[in-house]
């Protein structure tokens, strides 16, 4: 999927090590986290569900680049195996395969008791990244065994995403065998590929859902970062991280054709030395910094509970005003543009990613192209980006391509409305009070962009629901020896159990 959001997450303000912060005021303020909500209990057949998630991450269902390159096969019988399953969902919800122009998506529709009310939507994806061929020998259990071994689930996809896809299902078939009903439907949407930008899962249930005249979703829930001691640089307590807002999405193909030739007789400019001019003229023109309305509830939420000595700087961040400039909010830019992933908190960014000429050595390629990444600040639409790249390359003979499944800045989540109260209540049910929960701002991605993007979700709110023991276990995302443990996952069917009934009182 790109540069995940989960490692986003990482070191997103490591910034707050830095030596020393301004002491222009002595601001304080105070804690916005819930407080003496009460711990539930919920018995979970986690044996069960252990053996249904093992046998979950044994299918490849892979998001390779080249789409050309996608396992059918994997997929359909992925699906078999989920309708075997979970046989009260499947009696009881409608189940539907969508997906344009490859239906392998799925989408459930829980019917509430009050169809007035505006429904709600839970997300996650089955696709998974490959695992590298060279990466095999450092596993410690076959990616794609399931393997159950140390107290641990093993395998590409258990953490990204299916444990989230299977929480959901073993929580619903638990409260349908209980007779429970949710007041307002619920949609459970499983896309196909994630990975890749979501262009023909995601994208298109989104327009389907728009399509039957949904007019708003009272509360959208989809990955993100999971729950971490140590997450967030200066707060070694356990955190949960809710985003609220996600940069957008848009890839463009820098290109040039002309003569090609024999090198023994290379002319002035070769075409590669010209894309390899623009690209350098591009990178020189970076966008501007910007302060984003969800970084400042962020630090509404993060900043009474990080080093007071730092909480004047944090106090001008969190309550500033947009269009206006001070001088600690240039400081804090200053220190975030320090970093090259808080960095990316603060403008669109600019990265180049792929660059193709040539097939021989004596052989001057007639075109070569390349490209580049943006992950966009609101207001810097696609069209905004490509004028800006004409403009910063200033050479006709460059063509610029949108290649993606371009998607702009989404809509911020309400960090104070009802959804994101039912939430941070749940988080606390399942794990305790014992930890700091806060609204973020995603400088990565997830399918949940599909809707947020649109006016009928406006309240989209992103994190995983599991409990990692360290940062450690990020390696797992996208890297080698992908696990999760048994007991945490035990307690992610329980949250998703919990939720569902705490949404009844949105």
């Amino acid at each position: 999927m790109k540069l995940k959001l989960f490692t986003s997450t990482i070191s997103m303000l490591a910034f707050a090590t830095f030596a020393t912060a301004p002491h222009a005021q002595d601001t304080q303020f105070p804690s916005l986290q819930m407080q003496g909500v009460e711990r539930v209990e919920i018995e979970v057949d986690i044996e069960g569900a252990t053996e249904r998630l093992s046998r979950a991450v044994r299918f490849p269902t892979i998001s390779n680049q080249d789409r050309d390159d996608f396992d059918t096969q994997a997929f359909d019988d992925y699906h078999a195996f989920i309708e075997e399953s979970y046989p009260l969902v499947h009696t009881t919800l409608t189940r539907e395969i969508l997906g344009d122009p490859r239906p392998y998506s799925l989408l459930y529709t829980w019917e509430g008791k009050n169809p007035d009310l505006p429904p709600a939507l839970f997300y996650a994806h089955q696709d998974a990244v490959p695992v590298p061929p060279d990466s095999l020998d450092q596993w410690e259990q076959d990616p794609f065994s399931g393997a159950v071994v140390d107290g641990y689930i093993w395998g590409r996809g258990v953490l990204d995403d299916k444990n989230q896809i299977h929480g959901i299902l073993e929580a619903a078939e638990m409260k349908i065998a209980e007779g429970w009903q949710p007041e307002r439907t619920l949609y459970f949407v499983f896309g196909q590929d994630e990975e890749v930008g979501g262009p023909e899962g995601a994208r298109y249930i989104a327009e389907v859902l728009e399509g039957r005249g949904i007019e708003r979703f009272a509360f959208v829930m989809d990955e993100s970062a999971p729950l971490v001691p140590g997450i967030f640089p200066g707060l070694p307590e356990n955190t949960a991280l809710i985003g609220i807002a996600q940069k957008g999405y848009v890839s463009l193909e820098l290109a040039i054709h002309a003569l090609g030739g024999h090198s023994s007789q290379p002319p002035a400019e070769s075409n590669i030395g010209i894309l390899a001019e623009a690209i350098t003229k591009l990178e020189d023109a970076q966008f501007p910094y910007r302060i984003h309305p969800a970084l400042r509830h962020q630090y509404r939420y993060l900043g009474p509970e990080l080093d007071e000595a730092l909480q004047p700087l944090y106090s001008a961040v969190a309550f500033g005003k947009e269009g206006e400039m001070t001088d600690q909010e240039k400081e804090f830019i200053k220190m975030m543009s320090a970093n090259l992933v808080t960095r990316a908190m603060i403008r669109t960014t600019i990265a180049v990613t792929m660059f193709n000429a040539g097939i021989k050595d004596n052989v001057l390629p007639p075109a070569a192209t390349a490209v580049v990444n943006f992950r966009p600040m609101p207001g810097d639409t696609p069209e905004v980006i490509i004028e800006h790249v004409k403009k910063a390359i200033g050479d006709d003979r460059i063509t610029v391509r949108d290649i993606s499944a371009s998607t702009p800045a989404t809509a911020m989540a309400d960090p104070e409305g009802p959804g994101y109260k039912a939430l941070e209540k749940t988080i606390r049910q399942i794990w305790g009070n014992d930890l700091v929960v806060a609204p973020f701002f995603v400088i990565g991605g997830s399918d949940s962009k599909h809707f947020q993007a649109r006016l009928f979700a406006p309240d989209v709110y992103t994190i995983t629901g599991i409990q990692l023991e360290s940062m450690k276990e990020f390696e797992g995302f996208h890297g080698v020896n992908e696990r999760i443990l048994v007991d945490e996952y035990a307690k992610t069917i329980a949250f998703f159990y919990q939720i569902m009934e705490n949404l009844d009182d949105l």
